[in-house]
């Protein structure tokens, strides 16, 4: 079976519970500082949490609403100037295989570039270089 230990170890004990070494390098004694804070936050998980203040909680995401709708509305204006450009389905499938790119991306590529996969593929080349 297995061999007696001695009356000082525990079972299950890690080695490193036993002697704990203290950093010498600054950047060790900054890592074990945050690791015992940490310990120290999960202590306190166990106490109850503060009242969050409602009007001011509501106030915030208020906000936080009015500043989304006005970045939604700046996002949508260069959606709408966007032109209709008819792109052919073979471009597509050229730009496609070509540039390694899905078809949305190729389709967009296109449109951007009036459907011309010469130009599309030229100056998407060049960017990416």
């Amino acid at each position: 079976m297995a061999e007696p230990q001695p009356a000082t170890v525990q079972e299950g004990a890690d080695v490193e519970d036993e002697t704990p070494s203290i950093p010498k390098s600054a950047e060790d004694r900054k890592a074990a500082a945050a690791l015992s804070s940490v310990a120290a936050r999960d202590d306190d998980a166990a106490q109850p949490a503060k009242e969050v203040d409602q009007e001011a909680l509501g106030k915030a995401i208020k906000n936080l609403d009015i500043g989304a709708g006005t970045a939604g509305a700046a996002k949508k204006e260069p959606a709408e100037k966007k032109k209709v450009v008819k792109v052919d389905q073979a471009d597509v499938a050229l730009v496609m295989d070509e540039l390694d790119l899905s078809k949305i991306k190729a389709t967009d590529l296109l449109r951007a570039h009036e459907g011309d996969a010469v130009k599309a593929m030229e100056v998407f080349v060049t960017a990416s270089a």
